[in-house]
């Protein structure tokens, strides 16, 4: 790997908090606010060192939106990032909080209500086979706005990459790893980018304990069709991997070729999956499609997290009400 991205996990955390601090400042739309926010809530050390910075900005950006909406003045800002502020100005800056997470079980719920606000996408549709022709007109990661969202550039694994930052983060040090993005990929894995993604998960898993890159095939809740994978660094194992009995039947997989042939398979069958690249090889969690099952009341929707054992709740009497049996029956739904 090159230009030092996966190093040490104390490089890496300045990085990611660095990133945030300089976005800031750079930048001063309400998008770059609004991902900011999100991440910083996810990280008591980051709410520590931005929260006064976020608090200073929202006021400013809720009186100049305030002003605008009443004098009839169109905003220079995206709708969806408007829709999304207006949301935020309801809930109130000042209660904002950091995001929860508890354990229930063999399972970890979070309460991140700040996720909620995001604009659905592809994943709320229902879907039909794996593979769908790349979208130009649709939302992509390489569109010139998000230069603004970028973490890192440069060469990973012998191939250009971007790291961006998650707008609405779920999981630890959460970033969109999109690898030649300009050459505007489909979410369809080959044998070639299953080997770039097994590379870059070893090398990065071997410099950050608790390194992984996640991956949603289309059908199974992937919310841009632009070849990405989530990563994120973890102090414990994501429950999937601690050995629980998971009622999906996760195939953990330690050889490169082998588990290629298991996602060869699960393409000629059409078959939906979850995926999740570690230090030490590949879990394969094939599952449901999206629209086959509908998400229980309390769940957006289940893609790689949720299959994995850790599930995002919007509302504080579920994080505090939720159970296991719950949770293992709403998982039981996804059963192929």
């Amino acid at each position: 790997m090159t230009d030092q991205l996966f190093t040490t996990p104390a490089d890496f955390e300045c990085r990611f908090a660095d990133g945030l601090e300089n976005m800031l400042a750079r930048h001063d739309g309400l998008g770059v606010h609004i991902l900011a926010l999100a991440n910083a809530t996810q990280d008591a050390d980051l709410w520590r060192r931005l929260g006064a910075a976020l608090a200073g900005r929202h006021a400013r950006h809720q009186h100049g939106v305030v002003a605008a909406l009443r004098a009839g003045r169109g905003l220079d800002e995206p709708d969806d990032d408007l829709m999304v502020f207006l949301k935020l100005m309801a809930i109130g800056f000042d209660r904002i909080g950091l995001a929860e997470t508890r354990q229930v079980g063999d399972w970890e719920v979070q309460f991140n209500p700040i996720r909620a606000l995001r604009p659905p996408r592809v994943s709320h549709a229902r879907v039909e086979g794996l593979r769908r022709p790349f979208d130009e007109a649709g939302f992509h990661f390489d569109k010139p706005f998000l230069e603004r969202e970028l973490l890192w550039r440069g060469r990973l694994a012998d191939r250009d990459a971007r790291l961006l930052y998650n707008k609405f983060p779920f999981a630890p040090l959460h970033g969109l790893l999109v690898p030649e993005p300009e050459r505007h990929l489909p979410q369809w894995l080959t044998p070639e980018l299953h080997g770039w993604a097994w590379e870059v998960a070893a090398t990065a898993g071997a410099a950050l304990p608790g390194f992984g890159l996640a991956y949603n095939s289309y059908g199974a809740y992937a919310s841009v069709n632009h070849l990405h994978f989530q990563t994120f660094v973890r102090a414990r194992p994501l429950p999937v991997d601690a050995g629980i009995d998971h009622p999906l039947t996760p195939v953990r997989h330690d050889d490169l070729e082998t588990a290629w042939f298991h996602l060869d398979e699960l393409h000629q069958l059409g078959q939906p999956y979850n995926l999740l690249y570690g230090a030490g090889g590949l879990t394969v969690i094939a599952r449901a499609r999206q629209g086959e099952v509908a998400p229980p009341a309390w769940s957006a929707g289940f893609a790689w997290s949720e299959t994995a054992g850790v599930f995002t709740v919007y509302r504080r009497e579920e994080f505090e009400a939720l159970d296991a049996e719950r949770i293992r029956a709403a998982l039981a739904r996804h059963r192929v």
